[in-house]
């Protein structure tokens, strides 16, 4: 006769050995909050739910672990996960679908009376999510193990980012109503990333008395922590210049609790962030959230690309430990982190080669002060590569053999995007100055408007002309419509690839793909969002896509062109019509008629 005891001694023992790091409780829990969660959480549909086990994490009480027994191991998981009250994996889910409207909860099912025949399911379900997605396989595993595992997990990214993304609109507001300028406000939570990296300022900054004071520190601080990183001294003082406002501004340096009450939320909502999710962009994605009052950036062409593209751009580039990369119009460098984050994982825990990394292997280029005082900022922040983060024109010689030195093999660029039509360079223009730079046979992708793909004649056909005569045009991948929605942008944009001081080949094919659709949609005061965790599977397909060149009717086809043709997919692919219903068709020539009058000067 099965004996469910034995299954819960087996469970009970194991999580025994994590008593210094977990509160283990048995069928109810003494938080009143859990305990008002499961009065209605019954297996047999009502009164109380009674769960084997419920875990909580003393130093992560916002994860819960509840799991579930039975002994017999056919009793594991039934076809529907309905029946809660017979099956480990169905009562288990249950349990987690009434937590989860407070918690981020790990539900496991253990059925089995011996360690040899034991079956373990496990299942994430985060708050206020709609469903579980099953994480960590078929043992069970130590604290540490689940902590880091929900942690990193795709699922808690994604919600933390809402969090962040919901934080920097209030963030935005908070300091639209103390006045601070939409052009500053990046610069002031850069500056106080900066100094809580810093232990004796996290000690210190709640105690001084005096506004003025807390303001001079903050300064004070940021400036000896770059100066102590080896920052180069005509670097140093531009950020020194940069950050001074914090020292003048009125609500900063005169109202009292202002600067600290940010320093506190800062420390708990972006700090602790970055902390847990090592190589996101933060500032890049702040900075999106402030372009928004930013109507001068906006003049200035300046298009912050979406981190799961940069991330992109590293995949496309198979950016490994030994890659040195380049960007020549860095900004607030979300290329250069997405890739240092790749070659960390590559380099599996050798520090030289870390070192080397950070130290000699990412180089930027950009030109706007505040946006490079925010560029260096960031890869400190990242933990060092700011040394090689450069102030000036990517065109002049000087930084131009600089940048030649390091013998960069990837380039990777999002130019500015052309405001005043005269006096503004072209955005091939600057990718042909990023391919100028790298060594022969570098790859070099850049983001870039259509009409830079389009163009069959005037300068922008002339250069599309050049960059054929000294590289080659590997592929271009046709982006989604709405890709800078955050930024308040609606340029259409592509991805193009090239490969450095390699003549294109008269009989060369090119790739060309139709990626329009990354998953992500448009969710009020959120932004475009990965919202269903589409994007994942979606990527791999683009890389495996443009890694084996394949046609595919309506997604993807190689031809050979030249500067006189169109560099688009939706010039030359096969429509695939099994897919085709009215509506997408309505849609499709609603979209196609107005791209032909938004770009109609063409």
């Amino acid at each position: 006769m099965v004996n469910e005891r034995k299954t819960e001694g087996i469970v009970r023992s194991h999580f025994d050995k994590y008593k210094d790091l977990v509160d283990i409780e048995e069928q109810r829990s003494d938080n009143p909050k859990i305990d008002k969660l499961l009065k209605t959480a019954s297996k047999k549909g009502s009164g109380q739910g009674y769960p084997e086990f419920i875990i909580t994490l003393k130093e992560n009480p916002d994860l819960l672990i509840v799991v579930e027994c039975k002994a017999d191991t056919s009793k594991h998981e039934s076809l529907n996960r309905d029946k809660y009250s017979e099956y480990a994996v169905d009562g288990a889910l249950l349990y987690a679908s009434y937590l989860s409207k407070d918690f981020d909860v790990l539900a496991i099912a253990v059925s089995g009376e011996s360690q040899k025949d034991l079956k373990v399911s496990h299942y994430l379900h985060l708050k206020n999510e709609k469903k579980a997605v099953q994480k960590f396989g078929d043992k069970l595993l130590d604290i540490d193990s689940y902590l880091n595992g929900y942690l990193n997990s795709d699922e808690k990214f994604r919600q933390d980012l809402y969090e962040l993304r919901e934080y920097s609109s209030e963030l935005n507001d908070t300091l639209h109503h103390i006045k601070i300028a939409a052009s500053e406000r990046s610069l002031l939570i850069s500056s106080i990333l900066i100094a809580l990296t810093e232990k004796a300022f996290c000690k210190a900054y709640k105690e001084y008395d005096k506004p003025e004071e807390l303001a001079n520190a903050l300064v004070s601080t940021v400036s000896n922590v770059l100066r102590k990183a080896n920052l180069k001294s005509e670097n140093l003082e531009n950020l020194n210049i940069q950050f001074s406002f914090v020292r003048t501004d009125t609500a900063l340096s005169k109202e009292q609790g202002v600067l600290r009450d940010l320093i506190d939320d800062i420390d708990k909502h972006i700090n602790s962030f970055q902390k847990t999710h090592e190589y996101f962009d933060v500032l890049g994605q702040l900075y999106i959230e402030f372009l928004r009052y930013a109507n001068s950036d906006k003049g200035l062409g300046i298009v912050l690309t979406p981190p799961h593209i940069t991330e992109l751009f590293s995949d496309l580039a198979m950016v490994n430990k030994d890659s040195i990369v380049y960007d020549n119009c860095a900004g607030t460098c979300g290329f250069l982190i997405s890739a240092l984050s790749k070659m960390i994982k590559d380099a599996k825990g050798d520090m030289v080669k870390e070192k080397q990394i950070k130290n000699k292997q990412l180089i930027g280029v950009e030109y706007q002060a505040k946006i490079f005082a925010l560029a260096c900022s960031n890869m400190y922040i990242h933990k060092d590569g700011k040394t090689n983060i450069i102030r000036g024109s990517c065109y002049e010689k000087d930084i131009m053999e600089q940048i030649k030195i390091y013998k960069p093999i990837i380039g990777f660029l999002n130019p500015p995007y052309k405001a005043d039509k005269k006096q503004d360079a072209e955005e091939l223009e600057f990718v042909a100055n990023n391919l100028d730079v790298l060594e022969p046979g570098g790859t070099c992708i850049a983001i870039v408007p259509m009409q830079s793909a389009l163009a069959q004649k005037g300068e922008i056909h002339e250069l599309k002309r050049q960059l054929l005569q000294k590289h080659t045009l590997e592929a271009v991948l046709s982006m989604p419509d709405e890709l800078f929605y955050d930024t308040g942008v609606g340029v259409v944009t592509c991805i193009m690839i090239f490969t450095a001081h390699k003549p294109h080949p008269i009989n060369k094919e090119t790739y060309f793909g139709y990626y329009k659709d990354d998953g992500f949609v448009k969710r009020k005061n959120k932004g475009r969002v990965d919202a269903f965790g589409k994007w994942e599977s979606i990527k791999e397909k683009w890389i495996e896509a443009y890694i084996n060149r394949k046609a595919k009717a309506g997604f993807s086809v190689n031809k050979i062109v030249t500067a006189n043709d169109e560099w688009c997919a939706e010039a030359y692919m096969e429509t695939d019509y099994s897919t085709l219903s009215k509506d997408a068709f309505e849609k499709i020539v609603k979209n196609y008629m107005l791209f032909k009058l938004t770009n109609s000067a063409l």
